[in-house]
């Protein structure tokens, strides 16, 4: 806990120019506070969160939120700014995707800034196709930003038409 709160607040600089919570004080009460919500989601099946590793040191996150009843999860993640570019966040989306699959879910999306080009690269090198921009979309302080949305298709089967 207390080192992926550690980590969390060494890259507050970057992450607030693309995560509304990080404009929030990172306490370790609230981090702790997070980690319960958290834990409480996973267990009501709502969430698959994991903090993503590399070796023995925390490096970043990544979580699955999941809507059971439209069969949709919204895939999110971040990583230290000394472990990009090293594929680390590609291989932990993929075993979330893996196990999206496995949960029968026939849909994930990632919602981005548009102009957080790094993100969005990782959801097109995981097959992940633009489906268009949500304007105004993301509230970071003081401003609003426009939202790529990026969806992967697991299943159809609703005889409707999927390019």
């Amino acid at each position: 806990m207390e080192a992926m709160h550690a980590l969390t607040v060494s890259e507050l600089p970057r992450l607030r120019a693309w995560e509304p919570w990080a404009a929030a004080d990172q306490t370790l009460a609230s981090a702790q506070s997070y980690a319960a919500f958290t834990a409480a989601s996973y267990e009501q099946g709502a969430s698959l969160p994991t903090v993503i590793m590399h070796g023995r040191d925390a490096v970043g996150s990544a979580s699955l939120r999941l809507d059971r009843y439209a069969g949709i999860g919204e895939l999110g993640f971040w990583i230290a700014a000394a472990h990009e570019g090293r594929g680390v966040v590609t291989r932990a989306c993929e075993a979330l995707i893996k196990e999206a699959h496995s949960e029968g879910l026939a849909r994930i999306e990632i919602r981005t800034a548009v102009m957080n080009t790094r993100s969005r690269a990782v959801a097109e090198r995981l097959g992940f196709l633009h489906e268009g921009t949500l304007r105004s979309a993301l509230p970071l302080n003081p401003r609003r930003a426009d939202v790529a949305l990026y969806g992967l298709v697991l299943a159809v089967g609703d005889g409707a038409h999927h390019p």
